[in-house]
């Protein structure tokens, strides 16, 4: 099976996105929950928890976008 060049795209575009998106979700998260506990190993494990949520629930919608553009194009 090939790969139509709009899903390739999709995937490049959530790569670059999705990586910022988690990259923020991680600051964001990090510097609140750091007010919140003594130690940082606790909010970062929690920061890194959202940051993969967040980069995959970015992938899943834009693969799904993808995979919906290429069956209109």
């Amino acid at each position: 099976m090939v790969l139509k060049p709009i899903v390739i795209t999709t995937f490049v575009i959530v790569l670059c996105f999705g990586s910022v998106g988690a990259v923020m979700a991680f600051l964001i998260t990090y510097e609140e929950y750091s007010h919140h506990y003594a130690s940082k190993k606790e909010p970062f494990r929690h920061a890194m928890q959202t940051a993969v949520f967040t980069f995959f629930v970015f992938f899943v919608l834009a693969m799904i976008a993808g995979f919906f553009l290429s069956k209109m194009f």
